[in-house]
């Protein structure tokens, strides 16, 4: 597998998350088009790139150790201070259809362990994901 940007490691995050429950909804796809658009880790990305990178990662993840080789690559291109940013990006696709299943939490645990994040830094990303997707 050829290594990833570390901006292509943040999308197979992204798509990982959104695949999980095996649907990925227009509200996930649309909130992962606002996070690439608009958060300054992504500043300088071509978004012309994301349909590739996109791909990319979901041939990965039809591999037998598909899932794995995207937090490998992740782990291997993103610097450390970047992987709560890594996470954060997860919650935010997962929180996107205000409705998560056990395989997107599930997700979230290997991230959490994977990343090595404390449960108390994954605790406020959360609560914060939560907050702002709370309805009247």
């Amino acid at each position: 597998m050829a290594k990833p940007t570390p901006h292509d490691a943040l999308i197979h995050i992204m798509v990982t998350m959104s695949a999980a429950d095996r649907t990925m909804t227009d509200k996930e796809l649309a909130k992962m088009g606002d996070i690439i658009e608009t958060l300054p880790v992504f500043d300088g990305y071509d978004i012309q790139k994301l349909v590739k990178a996109a791909e990319r990662c979901a041939d990965i993840l039809q591999e037998e150790d598909g899932l794995d080789q995207i937090i490998a690559g992740a782990l291997d291109v993103l610097p450390r201070r970047l992987h709560e940013t890594a996470y954060a990006l997860a919650v935010e696709v997962a929180a996107a259809d205000l409705h998560l299943e056990q395989e997107e939490l599930r997700l979230l645990q290997i991230l959490r362990d994977r990343f090595n994040l404390d449960r108390l830094t994954c605790a406020a990303i959360e609560r914060g994901a939560r907050a702002r997707y709370q309805r009247l």
